[in-house]
């Protein structure tokens, strides 16, 4: 009986590019892109620094391939229906990041005031979800000044909820933390709702 084959080559680099971009994530995500070294990084991921740069070539790339998870998680999805059903939607995406958010989208979030690669996807996601949601504030209505009025509304409400999120997930803000996701969302639906309805009502 022949012994079994062991891992190849290709199969052995890509576990060692896996343990080493496991390990970025999470310095990353605990010290944003300035505070982690390529040393640091190798020796969480039981290498040697030479290796991780000859597997990635710098820490731009690194921090790159590390953090290409949306900044809001997967959990986002298209927002549709009315005030009420929009609200809901914001209310259960924030409580799934006051839950915990990924180590990569985490990472983005620290980085992002000192990184501008980390401040441009950032953006870049957020942008998406204001216009997603303004779209459906705004669905069936088709001028300018309204489509315009519906992005602000929208961009209130996606700030207000980065707030947030950032006060518990980053700044460990103790009034936050203490509260259960089911209190913020109770103490925030006016506000959103408000933000949501008052699109529709200035048209």
């Amino acid at each position: 009986m022949t012994a079994a084959a062991g891992p190849t080559r290709a199969e052995r680099r890509r576990n060692t590019e896996q343990r080493i971009l496991a390990a970025a994530r999470e310095l990353f995500a605990e010290r944003g892109f300035e505070r982690t070294t390529i040393r640091a990084v190798a020796s969480a991921a039981q290498v040697d620094p030479a290796l991780v740069m000859q597997y990635f070539g710098s820490k731009q790339e690194l921090f790159s391939q590390a953090v290409r998870i949306s900044v809001a998680g997967a959990e986002d999805r298209p927002r549709t229906g009315g005030p009420e059903a929009l609200t809901d939607s914001l209310l259960t995406s924030l409580g799934m990041k006051i839950g915990g958010l990924p180590e990569a989208s985490l990472a983005m979030l620290r980085s992002m005031l000192t990184h501008p690669e980390a401040a441009e996807a950032a953006r870049a996601t957020l942008d998406r979800q204001i216009t997603e949601l303004a779209a459906a504030m705004s669905a069936g209505h088709e001028a300018d000044h309204e489509a315009q009025d519906a992005r602000l509304h929208a961009a209130l409400a996606v700030a207000t909820t980065v707030g947030v999120t950032i006060g518990h997930q980053l700044l460990g803000l103790e009034d936050l933390r203490r509260a259960s996701p089911e209190e913020i969302a109770a103490a925030l639906r006016p506000a959103l709702q408000a933000l949501v309805t008052g699109a529709a009502h200035s048209r």
